[in-house]
């Protein structure tokens, strides 16, 4: 064993006692190869097996299969039909129109849904794509400059970046400096290029540092990182386990607020896990930017819970050590010292849907696209509506981390035919409420193996009735940030909503309320385990009671604490459970 090694096991900082399996698969996986070549050879299952099952996830995929005919095919005593789902490392959300032509015309021929979904990590996925396509996607990714390096598992996953488009230089500063953070921290290993790229073997010899950031066994569990600048929180930052808030002297990028240890995920009946808000560390300079990334991640790779990955991410290592003994680890780690905070203030975090003039005198159309999911029914042809805006777009597509699309850099003289482009495929429709738009969730079933409760094709019809909850009530033109999420893993960002559901089976979730506007604040549980039925009931009491006794401007999060129906969770480990 080596003397760091040594150093690492004796530090009390560090958990000790029986590694997770996960442990001993990164270990022994060649660093991330595994036997995935085999695999793909393998014609017996459309599946991954042992190890490889979770390694793909490295590699930005995810195996599944349609649990809608799951039971079926077991009756034909046949294996679950096994795809992959693939999300792409886009740092910022920024892709051009052939870019996109090139994931619609793969969309359309090689998966299972034909449709693109825009995700919470400001990217697209693609759902369904069986064994023998694997390859070709990766390959026809890499051929327009996309990968999908790094989008899950142990690993620094895709940096996001404020999608907003209207102030253009320092939105350009902060969106470069999600790029650096984001090639700064990836996996060094040559994996990737090697399985799926053709890319020539390079043989490691005994002792080599392969990857100086991540480790021989990488993180001890999934890490996110964002950059944000203030006054929108479009990307919850809280969610996230690093946030590099941008600071500027009113005309450029001067530095960065560091808020660490976010995260919203949990397990039920599992009271040591909890949503928690990032802390704020302080004010560092742009030219110690990457260091300190760095210097996050390598604490957070040495002191993280190996032992039970439920409590090994960054925000149960704060917890456990401190967050002063984390900060001064930080700061041993880059030799600088973090300084105060600089006054900013999130006031929103949802997208401005419509057009937008930005500084550079170019027009950005932000399209809302419910769930994300790009696809084309017998209503609206969104998917084909965005092809035919990407046949002539000579500006940018930018993907937000609310699942919307942004048309950006339009010129005046676009704009016209663009806006009627959308006008026809459905992607604009005057009728979409604020309460539409402020409502989100995760794909759920039928892909997603950690589904409990529906949430994606739930949500449309149940904003519907909510909407009808507002009408009643006369207030039909305001909204409540509303989300739902099938698991307790966090995806849909339920435990940053003013109304979050999760999914405890079907049709059954437990009702958390709370959040507020900007973002900052996790909810609390009100009611356990009750029907999407019983949900719009205590909603029509609370909303009820939220306009009768309302002070002027109060958003319902805000509301249901001051008037004592939950109590503020301040702090996670003492509150959200207490």
């Amino acid at each position: 064993m080596s003397n760091l090694a040594d150093k690492i096991e004796l530090n009390p900082n560090v958990v000790q006692g029986k590694h997770a399996d996960n442990e001993r698969l990164k270990a022994e996986s060649k660093h991330l190869r595994g036997t995935i070549v085999e695999d793909l050879k393998d014609e017996i299952t459309g599946g991954f097996t042992a190890d490889n099952f979770q390694l793909i996830r490295t590699h930005g995929m995810y195996q599944q299969d349609d649990r809608d005919i799951r039971a079926e095919r077991a009756k034909q005593k046949l294996e679950p039909l096994h795809n992959v789902m693939l999300r792409a490392r886009m740092p910022g959300g920024i892709i051009t129109p052939s870019q996109w032509l090139a994931i619609d015309k793969f969309a359309d021929e090689h998966t299972s849904y034909g449709s693109i979904r825009l995700t919470t990590r400001q990217t697209f996925q693609f759902h369904g794509v069986l064994k023998p396509n694997i390859k070709l996607m990766h390959q026809t990714l890499n051929k327009i400059g996309i990968d999908a390096i790094a989008t899950a598992g142990d690993v620094n996953r895709n940096v996001l970046c404020t999608s907003n488009p209207v102030e253009s230089v320092l939105h350009q500063e902060a969106y470069q400096w999600a790029i650096k953070i984001s090639e700064h921290l990836l996996p060094k290993t040559r994996a990737y290029a090697e399985i799926w790229l053709d890319g020539e073997k390079i043989e490691e010899t005994p002792g080599q540092e392969v990857e100086p950031i991540l480790g021989s066994t990488y993180l001890p569990r999934k890490f996110k990182t964002t950059v944000v600048i203030p006054p929108d929180n479009d990307i919850d930052v809280h969610a996230n386990d690093l946030n590099f808030v941008a600071i500027s002297d009113g005309k450029k990028l001067i530095g960065f607020n560091v808020l660490v240890g976010g995260g919203l995920a949990m397990t039920f009946g599992d009271d040591s896990t909890y949503p928690r808000k990032a802390d704020d560390f302080g004010f560092i300079e742009l030219k110690d930017t990457l260091a300190f990334a760095e210097a996050v991640v390598t604490t957070q790779r040495d002191w993280g819970n190996r032992v039970n990955r439920k409590n090994a991410k960054t925000k149960y290592t704060l917890d456990r050590v401190g967050i002063d003994t984390f900060k001064a680890e930080v700061e041993a780690r880059t030799g600088v010292k973090f300084e105060d905070s600089k006054p900013y203030e999130f006031t929103n975090r949802g997208d401005k849907v419509g057009w937008v003039e930005g500084i550079d005198n170019k027009h950005h159309l932000t399209l809302f696209i419910e769930n994300g999911r790009l696809k084309d029914t017998q209503d609206d042809k969104l998917k084909s509506g965005v092809k035919a805006i990407a046949e002539i777009h000579q500006g940018d597509f930018r993907m937000t981390a609310n699942q919307n699309l942004i048309v950006a850099g339009v010129s005046q003289e676009q704009k016209a035919v663009i806006e009627n482009i959308a006008i026809e495929h459905g992607l604009i429709d005057s009728k979409q409420s604020n309460q539409r738009q402020n409502s989100m969730a995760c794909v759920a079933f039928p892909t997603c193996p950690l589904a409990m409760a529906e949430a994606e094709r739930f949500l449309p019809s149940y904003v519907t009735d909510i909407e009808g909850l507002l009408a009643k009530h006369n207030i039909a033109d305001e909204h409540i940030i509303f989300r739902v999420t099938g698991c307790p893993n966090g995806c849909g960002r339920a435990m940053l909503a003013e109304v979050g559901l999760v999914g405890r089976g079907p049709d059954k979730y437990n009702m958390y309320l709370g959040g507020n506007v900007a973002g900052t604040r996790v909810p609390k549980l009100y009611q356990d385990n009750i029907s999407s039925a019983q949900v719009l009931v205590h909603l029509d009491e609370l909303i009820g009671l939220w306009v009768e006794k309302r002070n002027e401007q109060e958003c319902f999060g805000d509301f249901v604490i001051r008037e004592g129906i939950v109590k503020e969770v301040i702090v996670s480990k003492r509150d959200f459970h207490g």
